[in-house]
Formats: structure tokens, sequence, C-alpha cells
């Protein structure tokens, strides 16, 4: 039996799996949302764990506790890999979801983008979510205590990898965005998800939780390095959340 079935084939695993295919989440929310105790839900991720389905990250707001997130490019593969084992015609390219075209028709939606300093992870997954719906979608970041510029790294690994010029954007506060409604609100930092405002019962809430990339790094020479990951991260994230937003319907005022 192919490991991937052997292992969403178990209805709790299943559940985990089917609960972190949405975002980062720990332990103790993953308890409430699949009603099980703590030990079985800590062994069930330790074997998705073994079998690369999951990965685990300390949070950066207390590094007591951990995020757990679901690598879907690796499910993509171990699904391609299950059915070729059945029958070779049942073989599909595992391939992320492709970027949309422009003839392609998105649905009204304003997304938001969360991070700390609004200088480097939000204004990044702003910049390839519009660059991904060619403006389709209505995006915009901002900050729980912004920075003063956006960092330098964000805006040379963006025009280098995607052609995407943010050199002029100035970070912005969460509050300067009180009242505006907002379809989903995403934050990639654990220390913002904390403070994050809410914005109404209609926004959805998603969590990816990311290291910032201006910190990784121990020398100026890692600090590219850990900008490149970092952005490539969020890109995986974006274009995995490009079918999400696709069958997301408009909300009617």
């Amino acid at each position: 039996m192919p490991e991937f079935v052997r292992l969403a084939a178990h209805p709790l695993r299943w559940r985990l799996l089917t609960e972190l295919a949405v975002g980062d989440l720990r332990v103790r929310e993953l308890m409430a949302l699949v009603e099980a105790p703590q030990n079985l839900v800590s062994y069930h991720l330790r074997l998705l764990r073994e079998g690369g389905l999951v990965a685990v990250t300390r949070s950066s707001f207390d590094g007591r506790d951990s995020y757990y997130r679901l690598d879907l490019d690796r499910c993509a593969q171990a699904l391609a890999d299950a059915g070729a084992a059945l029958h070779p015609a049942l073989r599909r390219a595992a391939t992320p979801p492709p970027s949309p075209d422009g003839r392609q028709r998105w649905p009204r939606l304003a997304v938001l983008f969360v991070c700390t300093g609004n200088s480097a992870r939000s204004p990044i997954a702003e910049a390839l979510l519009r660059h991904h719906t060619t403006g389709g979608v209505t995006v915009t970041s901002a900050g729980s205590r912004p920075k003063a510029r956006v960092h330098p790294h964000a805006v040379q690994v963006l025009r280098e990898r995607y052609g995407i010029d943010i050199a002029g954007r100035q970070p912005r506060h969460l509050d300067t965005l009180r009242g505006r409604r907002f379809d989903y609100v995403i934050t990639l930092c654990d220390r913002a998800r904390e403070v994050c405002p809410g914005f109404g019962d209609h926004a959805r809430r998603v969590h990816w939780s990311i290291p910032d990339p201006a910190t990784a790094g121990r020398s100026e020479q890692d600090s590219p390095a850990a900008f490149g990951h970092a952005t490539a991260d969020i890109d995986a994230r974006v274009r995995h959340l490009l079918p999400v937003l696709a069958q997301t319907p408009e909300a009617h005022s």
C-alpha cells in the first residue's frame, strides 16, 4: 500500500490533514477541531511528520509552542505516486496550481496580509497575490508595529525573481484599516496573530507561520538567502490559495 494512502486513510489523520490544509495550527487548536486528546493528536501528528506530509516550526511568539503546517506540494506528489501505483494511466504531474492568466475572472474579494513590521513577509505576500491574480483580487497588507521602510532584501528578491517592484511602498499600520471589509485576513507572523484585530464575522482568518527573514540570518551573507527561502515559501502558499479564492462566493451586502 502506498505510504500516502496508509497515512491518510486513518480517520483522525485525515481530519488533521483537512484542518491543516486551511492554515497552520497549534496542537491545542487541532485538539479542539478534531475533538481528540493531546496524546492522540500528538501521536498522529508524529506519524504525519515522519511521512513528510506535515512539518513543524517553533512559534516566534511563544518559544514553548509550535505550529504545524501541511506540505501541499509533498501531498500532491504523494497522491500522484499513489495513483501510479494502482495503474500507470492514473499518474498525474504533481505541480503547484498554475498562475492564472489575465483572462480569468476572479470573485470580488478583498484579502489582507498581516505581519509585525509590514516590511517583509506581508508586503511580499501582497505583491505575489496581486501578481498571480493580475490585479483581479483586492490585496492589502499592514503591520501591528510597522517599520519605517520595506526591507531592501524584500525589494530585491521580488524584483529579481518575479519582476515585481515594491521599492516605493511604505509600511502601514493595522489601525489605518479599521472599518474596512476583508474576506480573508491572513497572518504571516506568530506575534501579529496574537494582536490582529477582528474584521467582522465574515472575514476568514488564516495563519501562515513564517519566520521573519530579517532576523533569520546570523550575518549579512545569510540574510539574502533567508529572504529567498521565505519568499519561495510565501509564493507556494499564495499559489495554493488561488483555487480557494477562485471558489469563494462573493459576499453580498
